[in-house]
């Protein structure tokens, strides 16, 4: 019998992985002591953390100082700061990487958000950031932008492991898969070991339910309210069934034989915003085997606090999430303007988070000298 919500999610399949990183957490021990005691086994950066980070700033200042005498430029400062950062949490996780094969202990870190329309570029700072962590359980965050696909495919394809980052629609999920798998065929025809490369599908859920409530407060009718904060978790499922059709296919079944990995769903997202609603939602309604799901802190402690696991809540659940979309688009709920409008704003979120991060540091570069 498990004795926490967190470790009887573990033991339902699912990768309890923490959206969060800072220095702090990694100097002060609470990193490990989340492997420990809350199930963790594994981390997700994004810009916004790595601003959040380096605005409190003190565990940063030895480091800056240091950069600034050797002169480095912002752009510099920042890729060395956040990839020694993940660095060392890799190293944090590698007992958990290696306990379990190369599945988990991952550390993720994303290329800069201003290039999420730019294949080569996106391309070319993936291979300069897994080069420069150095980690063979890092990942590269590539976000799936459609320009994003190409490179997502030849970043497989050079044998390194990636996380892609938000994914809202259907469409574009399978692409995603498409582009996984085109690049596991490039890889292993350059001679990569197949074995050795991972990758996560990292599927929004909260940032769909709160886009399409506000469609549907506005509609206002009886039919529309009753719809409200289903979608994301409807959304997620179906995905899910997505997953377990590609993998099961001819195509995929070649590559596996070949010693290549799934690439596993991850929830992303998965803060619950409407203080209406439980905050274990996207957690307890989104387990499957073989899924991962990455949590603030806030909804990672409510999960261990109250968190009612009660094993798989998706793989029968797939005409009902079928039918919750169909009942939007029967309101009036414009599903593909939903997904292109969140893909854009999360792009855009990233790059002002981005500017941010770039504003602290040179800031305090400029302190320091």
């Amino acid at each position: 019998m498990s004795t926490t919500p967190t470790a009887a999610l573990s033991e339902a399949g699912v990768s309890i992985w923490l959206d969060d990183l800072s220095r702090e957490r990694i100097e002060t021990g609470d990193l490990a002591r989340l492997i420990a005691e809350r199930n963790v086994v594994g981390v997700t950066t994004n810009p916004t953390i790595f601003a959040g980070a380096l605005s409190k700033g003190e565990r940063y200042a030895e480091q800056v100082a240091s950069l600034a005498a050797s002169g480095a430029d912002v752009d510099r400062a920042v890729f060395e700061i956040t990839t020694d950062d993940v660095r060392a949490a890799a190293d944090v996780f590698r007992e958990v990487y290696d306990r379990s094969g190369g599945f988990d202990g991952r550390v993720s870190i994303e290329v800069a958000p201003g290039l999420a329309h730019d294949t080569a570029g996106t391309v070319a700072e993936a291979k300069t950031l897994w080069e420069r962590v150095d980690r063979p359980n890092a990942m590269i965050k590539i976000p799936a932008t459609v320009e994003g696909l190409d490179a997502i495919r030849e970043t497989i394809g050079a044998g390194i492991s990636v996380n892609v980052t938000l994914i809202f629609s259907l469409d574009r999920y399978r692409a995603v898969m498409e582009a996984y798998l085109a690049g596991l065929e490039q890889a292993k025809a350059a001679g990569h070991d197949l074995s050795t490369i991972h990758s996560v599908a990292s599927f929004f859920v909260s940032r769909v339910d709160t886009e399409i409530d506000q469609r549907l407060v506005a509609i206002g009718t009886d039919e529309a309210l009753a719809l409200k904060s289903k979608a994301g978790v409807a959304n997620a499922r179906l995905a899910y069934e997505l997953y377990e059709e590609t993998f099961a296919s001819e195509r995929a079944a070649a590559l596996l034989d070949a010693g290549a990995n799934r690439q596993r769903p991850l929830w992303a997202s998965t803060g619950v915003k409407d203080p209406a609603l439980p905050d274990t939602l996207y957690v307890t309604e989104l387990v499957a085997p073989g899924v991962v799901n990455t949590m603030p802190e806030k909804t990672l402690e409510a999960t261990f606090a109250h968190g009612v696991v009660t094993g798989d809540t998706v793989t029968g659940a797939y005409a009902e999430a079928g039918a919750v979309l169909d009942a939007l688009a029967k309101v009036g709920v414009d599903y593909d303007d939903v997904t292109a409008l969140l893909e854009r704003e999360g792009v855009e979120k990233f790059v002002v988070s981005w500017s941010e991060l770039l504003e602290s540091v040179g800031q305090a570069l400029g302190a320091a000298r």
